[in-house]
């Protein structure tokens, strides 16, 4: 006898769990799978958004991991995004000064310490690239809001700093906003 029984529920954290049995004859096999799914929860979208700046606003809110383009009359157009890991995050004001699709990425000095094996420059396109699709670098030039080469990373407290999105995400957003967009940081 030989039967094939599976069982998935959705976990908040946008996994599927599977619980999956095999059974031959007396003998039954089992195995938890984790599978990232596609949740409504977790796809760009506009929501209700509430906040005392102008239309065209970037907010980021880390604890969320969200990022937020305010479109006006209490909406906005919300991304799922990756920030900075404990120690790594910031606040603040900024805007956006520069705009580059597939943008080359020189390690900064902080980074090369604890990764002194990576390249002086890696080049735009890439797979070991960081930076992705496009990038929308901040005032100041240590941040970034950029794609990224790792998808499994976003929705986590992963990076240096930057704000990381699906490259789809940021190409959407690259589209979006100019030079001088306001940047709001927030916890």
């Amino acid at each position: 006898m030989r039967a094939l029984y599976r069982l998935c529920a959705a976990s908040a954290a946008d996994l599927a769990i599977c619980l999956s049995a095999i059974c031959l004859s007396a003998i039954c096999l089992s195995a938890i799978v984790l599978s990232a799914v596609a949740s409504p929860a977790a796809a760009r979208q506009i929501v209700e958004f509430e906040a005392d700046v102008s239309p065209g606003t970037i907010v980021v809110r880390t604890n969320e991991r969200r990022l937020y383009l305010v479109l006006g009359g209490g909406r906005a157009l919300r991304y799922v995004v990756g920030v900075g890991r404990v120690g790594r995050q910031w606040t603040g004001r900024s805007y956006i000064d520069g705009k580059h699709v597939r943008p080359a990425w020189s390690p900064p000095p902080d980074i090369r310490r604890d990764k002194p094996s990576l390249p002086d420059v890696i080049p735009g396109g890439s797979p070991q690239n960081p930076m992705g699709a496009a990038a929308l670098t901040l005032d100041g030039g240590l941040y970034a809001i950029h794609g990224t080469n790792s998808p499994g990373s976003i929705g986590g407290f992963v990076s240096y700093g930057c704000i990381r999105m699906h490259n789809r995400d940021v190409v959407d957003l690259y589209d979006r906003v100019g030079v001088g967009t306001p940047v709001i940081v927030t916890r």
